[in-house]
């Protein structure tokens, strides 16, 4: 397989300091090297440009959407970068950066397949919109305007027209959930598997019927997006929006050794790794590094 580390050093939608440096701190986590394994040839094609803006300028260009023009720019090139990879028949291993880069992600894929299937790994839905965000930061959005709900500049990135259908959108691990996404989520029907429905149905069973749902649902791309606060908050002190009753280091691995090994999917985020804020033992830049090998003997 060729893999293409695309980096996004952005931490503009999550208006936290430190996410920023993640992409560059996983390199000398030996992210290379990590996805090197099986035989796949890696390139690494730096980050995505991100321009320098100061505080006073983040709602310059939206009430409700801190930093809009930056991110809709950062994302749009990262769009470009995915397309590129995939039509070039390389997987897309995109490195944050907070998750508002997700948006860039989809988009690229979506624009590269014919219907694209999503799945969120992550604390929170992301599937907030200007009106219903309480905090304005765009790493709440991503998932929302790639279904075509929220701000134009946002759902018609990199080309008009939803990204993926509600249909196909598989949220797992969620247990921060604002009202405004709990709604949609009821209203478009996608597949939302909280950490309650996990822990009731147990996580084997969720992990399945996902890969059985996708597997018939007749899409021909399915996108991954791990975000590293899906795992519980007392092991990842280097992410900035950590929750509690989050996944064990062993099913974070879990989850991803029941979705790649299936070999179907063609693209993949890794988000969220703060490395201002880790602590001193640098205990989550230890799990990264370990998860980016475990990653890397499984492509």
């Amino acid at each position: 397989m060729n893999i293409n580390i695309i980096g996004v050093p952005v931490n503009y939608g999550c208006d936290i300091d430190g996410v920023q440096f993640g992409p560059n701190e996983l390199r000398k986590l030996g992210l290379v090297d990590a996805l090197s394994n099986n035989g796949n040839k890696v390139f690494d094609f730096g980050n995505i440009y991100v321009p320098t803006y100061t505080d006073e300028s983040k709602f310059k260009w939206h009430d409700k959407m801190k930093y809009l023009n930056p991110i809709v720019d950062i994302t749009r090139n990262l769009a470009h970068a995915v397309f590129n990879s995939l039509h070039s028949d390389c997987f897309p291993f995109v490195i944050g950066g907070d998750h508002s880069l997700g948006m860039g992600s989809i988009a690229g894929a979506s624009k590269h397949f014919k219907e694209l299937a999503v799945i969120w790994v992550d604390a929170h839905g992301d599937i907030n919109t200007p009106d219903t965000s309480p905090t304005c930061n765009i790493h709440g959005m991503p998932l929302a305007a790639s279904m075509g709900y929220g701000y134009n500049m946002t759902t018609n990135l990199y080309y008009e027209g939803i990204k993926v259908k509600p249909r196909n959108v598989y949220i797992i691990g969620a247990r921060d959930l604002d009202e405004g996404e709990i709604k949609l989520a009821e209203e478009t029907g996608l597949n939302l598997y909280t950490m309650e429905i996990v822990r009731q149905r147990g996580l084997d069973t969720i992990l399945q019927e996902v890969i059985e749902t996708i597997k018939t649902s007749g899409v021909d791309g399915v996108h991954l997006s791990y975000d590293i606060d899906c795992l519980d908050s007392s092991l990842v002190p280097g992410t900035g929006t950590k929750v509690d009753n989050g996944f064990t280091i062993g099913e974070g691995k879990e989850i991803l050794k029941s979705l790649l090994k299936t070999g179907f999917v063609t693209s993949m985020d890794f988000v969220e790794f703060n490395p201002k804020i880790d602590d001193e033992d640098k205990s989550t830049a230890k799990i990264c590094k370990d998860y980016i090998y475990f990653i890397g003997e499984l492509l």
